[in-house]
């Protein structure tokens, strides 16, 4: 069951590098319209907002509301009180254990 299908892998990144071939041949040296271009700028932080609302608010197939979520909470004030990188991941860790310590989520 641990087993790597090495096909699988290798054909998983021929297709991901495919695709960043054709988006070069594709644009080539053209410039894009201002508004892709500012769209583009923001589909990292959707992505990895979607990621992470995925992963605080779910376990497999359920949605579930724990102590991940509050110390996501806590960590978004931090970053929204501009914290350092560091203290915001402190904070969200530091809530998170002590919520699951207290057995409260």
């Amino acid at each position: 069951m641990n087993e790597i299908n090495w096909f699988l892998v290798l054909g998983l990144a021929l297709g991901a590098y495919t695709c960043k071939v054709v988006g070069l041949v594709v644009v080539g040296a053209r410039t894009l319209p201002r508004v892709v271009d500012r769209c583009l700028i923001l589909i990292p932080a959707a992505l990895i907002s979607a990621l992470i609302v995925k992963d605080t608010l779910s376990v497999g197939q359920d949605l579930v509301l724990d102590a991940r979520a509050l110390g996501v909470g806590a960590a978004t004030f931090a970053a929204w009180r501009r914290a350092p990188l560091v203290l915001v991941i402190v904070i969200g860790a530091a809530v998170t254990a002590l919520a699951r310590a207290l057995g409260t989520a």
